[in-house]
C-alpha cells in the first residue's frame, strides 16, 4: 500500500505547529484627565469620543519572547463646541512566547494575533476606568487589528514612495 492519497497528489508538506502562549500581561503606562470636573462644561454635555490605536512588537532577550503593546489616546470633546470632557492615554502590554511561526510571517502575526489576545483585557480596563473617572463606561469597539496593520503597511509605502520622488 502507498502513502499517496487516492487522487495521486503527493502530500504537502507538513507545515510547522504554532505555538503561542501569553506569558505576562500589564499596564505600562496609563494616564486619565476629568477636565470636566476640573473646569466644568456648559450646557448638555454630549460627548464625541476619538480613539486613535497605535502597536508596537518588541524582541526580548529570551528565546522566542516577544513584547507587544497597544497604545490607545482615547479623547472625549463636547459635539456642540468641542470642549474637551476626558482624555484617557493608555499602554497595555503583552509578553509572548511563539514558536513554529516563520520568519517572514512574524512581524504580522506579532502585530495582528497578539494584540487580538490582550485587546478584551485592555477594553476591560477601559471601561472601568472611565465608569471610576466619573463617565459611563466605554465599551470600545472591537479594533480589526489586520485592517489596522494592512492601513500602516499602505502609509510607510506611500512615505517611502513620497521619499523616492
Amino acid at each position: 500500500m502507498s502513502d499517496t492519497p487516492e487522487n495521486g497528489a503527493q502530500p504537502a508538506q507538513q507545515q510547522p505547529q504554532v505555538n503561542s502562549r501569553v506569558l505576562a500581561q500589564y499596564i505600562r503606562d496609563m494616564s486619565f484627565e476629568n477636565i470636566l470636573a476640573q473646569k466644568g462644561v456648559s450646557g448638555d454635555a454630549q460627548p464625541e469620543i476619538q480613539v486613535q490605536v497605535n502597536l508596537d512588537a518588541r524582541k526580548r532577550t529570551a528565546d522566542n519572547q516577544y513584547e507587544i503593546i497597544t497604545k490607545l489616546n482615547i479623547t472625549s470633546k463636547t459635539k456642540e463646541k468641542g470642549e474637551p470632557l476626558f482624555v484617557l492615554e493608555i499602554e497595555y502590554a503583552g509578553v509572548f512566547q511563539v514558536e513554529g511561526v516563520p520568519e517572514e510571517q512574524m512581524h504580522p502575526y506579532l502585530l495582528i494575533e497578539c494584540p487580538r489576545i490582550t485587546f478584551p483585557f485592555l477594553r476591560r480596563i477601559v471601561s472601568d476606568v472611565t465608569r471610576d473617572g466619573g463617565f459611563p463606561p466605554l465599551n470600545l469597539e472591537t479594533i480589526d487589528f489586520l485592517a489596522l496593520y494592512r492601513s500602516e503597511l499602505a502609509r510607510r509605502a506611500e512615505a517611502e514612495k513620497a521619499k523616492a520622488n
